[in-house]
């Protein structure tokens, strides 16, 4: 699933490719984006700007209208020049907004809708959302309160949460839960502020440090997370989709375990990270 760095990402290119210019072409499989009024048609709007908003991503068009996306597991938005070959084939195209210089396709994308712009800080799936860990107003207090207030849930569960942090997802949970130390099945209720603000601030940085590459390509799709800060391919992560090999810092195999109300896998070193 991509994760909140990954969108970010996708969200700088389709600004620096589409922001400014006007929708030469829009297509859709997905009925909802289909029922467009006549009256109110995508070509021939400008796009104003792209920005991410913890995992949506949110395209700006003129005239009040705002196309929001969510990738869920497997869906990604690609950029290309006019003509290019796709690298994914077209049975999985969903959404097409070309410009004269670029053509933004979305693959694989279950959720999309057009919201109006007025309406869209009253959206229920936007409304939710906890502090976005990649805002440059970042309200690190706040996401501190609602970290405490899940009480008794597990520390990753917790951090799986979108209304409490936006941005998480399961690779973060692994590695941050990793470099701070903690169990993932740690009550929330039994770590103190500290631990907490620890776990806040290490997510913030790695998210950060991945989404905003020095040289940015123009593309949406290619890139690779690294926790360790090594850039051997091969040493990228501490954790997550290590299970049985030894720990990075202490040789013990790394644990794993499906768990959470989505059953999602969770890596941690028991010596590390306690059993």
């Amino acid at each position: 699933m991509p994760e909140g760095d990954t969108i970010f990402r996708a969200a700088q290119t389709l600004h620096r490719a589409l922001a400014g210019h006007v929708v030469a072409r829009f297509e859709s499989v997905l009925p909802a984006l289909s029922r467009v009024h006549d009256d109110a048609p995508i070509t021939g709007r400008a796009i104003e700007a792209v920005r991410a908003r913890g995992k949506h991503l949110l395209m700006q068009f003129s005239g009040g209208l705002v196309l929001r996306t969510h990738m869920r597991m497997h869906g990604s938005w690609h950029i290309y020049r006019p003509g290019e070959r796709w690298r994914r084939p077209r049975r999985d195209m969903r959404i097409l907004v070309a410009t004269a210089d670029y053509e933004a396709i979305g693959f694989s994308i279950p959720v999309a809708e057009f919201i109006k712009s007025d309406r869209l800080a009253k959206h229920a799936d936007l409304a939710r959302l906890g502090p976005d860990l990649l805002d440059e107003e970042f309200d690190a207090g706040e996401a501190l309160r609602r970290l405490r207030a899940r009480g008794d849930l597990p520390v990753a569960d917790a951090l799986l949460d979108q209304r409490v942090m936006a941005g998480i997802g399961n690779v973060y949970k692994s590695e941050v839960l990793f470099l701070c130390g903690i169990n993932p099945s740690t009550a929330v209720s039994t770590l103190p502020d500290e631990q907490l603000r620890s776990l806040i601030d290490t997510a913030r940085r790695l998210l950060r440090v991945n989404a905003s590459p020095e040289r940015p390509p123009m593309t949406t799709y290619s890139g690779m997370r690294r926790t360790t800060g090594l850039d051997d391919p091969s040493a990228r992560l501490w954790v997550y989709g290590r299970a049985r090999k030894p720990c990075r810092k202490c040789g013990t195999p790394i644990d794993a375990r499906k768990a959470g109300l989505d059953a999602r896998m969770t890596y941690w070193c028991p010596t590390c990270q306690g059993n």
